[in-house]
């Protein structure tokens, strides 16, 4: 039998005591993953989830194999929750934009939950003219694609989950970053 993934977990209270100049540590972040459930993680690295890819290279390949590129990484979550794991997926937006076509063709038509955090780049990086095109449309291509999302700011009280309005329907779920949300 395939495992399902309870989308309706609520969000993972974050300790006051946690906190480090606003940011969550890395550390204490993957522990709240690995208490909700994950346990596999993929994907491609960025600056915004350095912290949090630190951790992962410390931990074995059954749990952490890092991708060459983001479309890689959604077939290594879908592979993983055939396996009855529960994978994540980080990556920065603008591989989001390069793997949505994989997404959609996998995740989205065969009904396989992933849960993807993406450094939401471009709001938050002047002079990175790259970033900006992509920081600006993200919310917009999510919401083309149908994929529920939620924004995860620096000292937010609580780590946001996000839920579809039909909450039966499996399929990618993302929990945009913003810069300086992991230490």
């Amino acid at each position: 039998m395939l495992s399902t993934f309870d989308f309706s977990l609520s969000p993972v209270i974050l300790r006051p005591h946690i906190r480090y100049n606003g940011a969550m540590k890395a550390d204490t972040f993957l522990e709240n993953l690995t208490e909700a459930g994950f346990d596999f993680f993929t994907g491609v690295p960025c600056s915004y989830l350095a912290p949090l890819v630190a951790e992962l290279n410390r931990r074995p390949a059954e749990f952490h194999l890092p991708a060459p590129r983001e479309d890689l990484a959604a077939g290594l979550a879908a592979g993983a929750w055939l396996g009855g794991r529960q994978p994540l997926v980080y990556m920065q937006n603008s591989g989001l934009g390069y793997s949505l076509e994989a997404f959609a063709s996998l995740h989205m038509i065969y009904r396989i939950p992933v849960m993807l955090l993406v450094s939401w780049r471009g709001p938050a990086d002047p002079g990175w003219e790259e970033h900006r095109v992509m920081g600006d449309h993200t919310r917009e291509l999510l919401d083309t694609f149908g994929i529920p999302w939620v924004v995860w700011k620096a000292g937010a009280p609580e780590i946001p989950i996000p839920l579809r309005g039909d909450d039966e329907a499996p399929g990618p779920r993302v929990i945009l970053v913003e810069k300086g949300v992991l230490a």
